[in-house]
């Protein structure tokens, strides 16, 4: 009546499978905050009133803070779509597993 295990019979994920499922999810995650500070600046910067001639101090300190983060996610995304995930013992077959390599 019941099973106990894998459920529908899809084969377990390699070790560089489930490394490449988890750079896209956090790489998607990591995305969207870049999208909606992005859009949270432009907002501050087009619908919210300055004083004339000056910026708000508030405002100043808030665009400092956003542009900190942004930086930051940009150059860590930046760092998970440049890295292969290669292992030093994986370095003779480029990157591939070990089943695509002795074709």
């Amino acid at each position: 009546m019941f099973k106990i295990g894998n459920s529908n019979n899809r084969p377990r994920l390699t070790p560089a499978e489930l490394d490449a499922r988890l750079k896209f999810v956090v790489g998607c995650i990591l995305g969207f905050v870049l999208l909606i500070t992005t859009v949270g600046v432009l907002w501050a910067l087009v619908f919210v009133t300055q004083p004339i001639g000056a910026q708000a101090e508030n405002d100043k300190m808030f665009f400092g803070v956003l542009s900190s983060v942004a930086t930051f996610i940009t150059g860590t995304l930046a760092g998970i779509m440049i890295s292969t995930g290669r292992s030093p013992e994986s370095k003779s077959n480029n990157g591939t597993s070990d089943s695509e390599g002795s074709e």
